[in-house]
């Protein structure tokens, strides 16, 4: 489409102030010599998303070369179009003064007076050509910083949400890892055999982590975001939770397919309930509920309150895993809620739409 839109522009610009003055040349050397330039200047319209430093120089210098044999009357617009592109891509090297001094250039040249006479006609195209120049910088700089701009703000949200997904993954490992080692810690009798075990579990977490953590850096470098978690993650997930001293009641009804990303946000939410209830409710039982709604998608993790103590006491923790879940439901066009219930113990609840955001 750019292409064409190039083409089209290059066309025009040829026939409009190249053709006709060459053929009232003349002389045959001179409407050779203006085909030449006029070849170049297409060429160089059509090139400027390439080599737009390039593209420039030769549109310019076909257009004063032809104005001086007089078989062109371009006002400068076919580098006017070349420098656009230019312009876009050294935004963010263009100070704020050069912008100012562009948009100066730009208003004198279209309020400055025409010389009258012979010199009418040169200096009309000399204004045109300031004129045409100016505004070309001037609007390429500012799209190119809208666009960097745009640019800056994608990469820090893709920054924060593989931060929130590693924040997800490597809490719960660490979460689980921490509680079977506390259980171990309080027996005060406890066998070769269990510490064996313990140990066996504690490694089969921590590789699964890092398995997990590799797996979102390959989601990174996928064209399409890769795979997204589904039924059988959420499984690892609760029985990782169940080996960490919770009794967890799970039930996934989704009725019917969930949109990638959807079904990635209700596993994370899952993931971080859970990571919640090992961390400051141990030994509690918990419940898990998956559940669709008409075009909502209801997750629900539920427990009883910690029951017995596992190591040392969990802080109050920063609250940044709730408010992951709250900016991961927020992408997708849902919401979540939490809070303590009244007969002890807490609950978080997500409401996602099943198609995804509009």
């Amino acid at each position: 489409m750019d292409g064409a839109v190039d083409g089209g522009a290059a066309a025009g610009v040829v026939a409009v102030f190249w053709a006709w003055p060459a053929l009232g040349a003349g002389a045959w050397p001179t409407v050779a010599a203006g085909a030449v330039l006029a070849g170049m200047t297409a060429g160089a319209m059509v090139l400027r998303r390439r080599a737009p430093f390039g593209a420039t120089l030769a549109a310019g210098a076909a257009t004063v070369a032809g104005t001086v044999l007089g078989v062109c009357q371009d006002p400068m617009l076919a580098a006017a179009w070349c420098l656009y592109p230019l312009a876009i891509e050294r935004a963010r090297r263009t100070r704020v003064v050069a912008g100012v001094l562009a948009g100066v250039f730009a208003g004198l040249a279209m309020v400055t007076a025409v010389p009258e006479g012979d010199a009418a006609g040169p200096g009309r195209q000399v204004v045109f050509a300031v004129a045409a120049l100016s505004v070309s910088w001037l609007l390429g700089t500012v799209t190119g910083r809208q666009l960097a701009t745009a640019r800056e703000a994608e990469r820090m949200r893709v920054q924060l949400e593989v931060a929130r997904d590693v924040h997800d993954v490597v809490g719960h490992a660490l979460g689980v890892v921490i509680a079977q080692s506390g259980v171990v810690l309080g027996l005060p009798d406890a066998r070769e055999e269990e510490l064996r075990e313990t140990l066996s579990e504690v490694e089969e977490h921590a590789r699964r982590a890092l398995e997990d953590v590799q797996g979102l850096v390959r989601t990174l470098r996928a064209p399409d975001g890769g795979p997204a978690p589904g039924r059988d993650g959420l499984a690892e997930v609760v029985e990782a939770t169940r080996a960490a001293g919770v009794d967890v009641d799970a039930r996934v009804d989704a009725g019917g397919a969930v949109g990638g990303r959807v079904g990635a946000v209700a596993f994370r939410i899952v993931q971080e309930a859970l990571s919640n209830v090992v961390r400051h409710a141990p030994g509690a039982w918990c419940t898990v509920r998956v559940r669709r709604e008409g075009d909502v998608l209801v997750v629900r993790v539920r427990d009883g309150g910690a029951r017995r103590p596992v190591g040392r006491a969990p802080g109050a923790g920063s609250g940044s895993g709730l408010r992951g879940m709250r900016e991961r439901a927020r992408l997708v066009g849902g919401t979540v809620a939490w809070g303590a219930r009244p007969g002890g113990g807490f609950e978080v609840e997500a409401r996602l739409p099943v198609g995804g955001a509009p």
